[in-house]
């Protein structure tokens, strides 16, 4: 392989750095080490409802929406929309966080992203 087919946006990867990491899927190689550090958006859904807009311009300070989940229910955990786990929400220093209850199996991941 050439220096030009091994350069992709500005980095050059050696020949075992590109092999590196391939997962089969439907008979393709995938290599996962060309995106391991890209940033996704992680969700936690609570819950959901429609509301009127009449009762939507209503709202004000101190106004509670129900939801539809029960609130023993785990959340649903999403990453760039994509179910991916359930969790409960914790305290992490101060701030929310999620202990992830029941995580979807990698194979079940990997097909919702093809």
């Amino acid at each position: 392989m050439s220096e030009q087919q091994q350069e992709t946006s500005g980095e050059q990867f050696a020949p075992d750095e590109l092999g590196a990491g391939k997962a089969a899927n439907n008979g393709a190689d995938v290599n996962l080490d060309l995106v391991l550090d890209v940033p996704v958006n992680v969700t936690l859904r609570v819950g959901s409802t429609e509301v009127p807009i009449r009762e939507l311009v209503k709202l004000v300070e101190g106004s509670v929406i129900a939801l539809d989940r029960d609130a023993s229910q785990a959340m649903d955990v999403l990453v760039n929309g994509t179910l991916i786990a359930h969790g409960e929400i914790v305290v992490v220093d101060d701030k929310f966080g999620v202990r992830l209850t029941d995580v979807v199996s990698p194979a079940e991941r990997i097909k919702t992203i093809n």
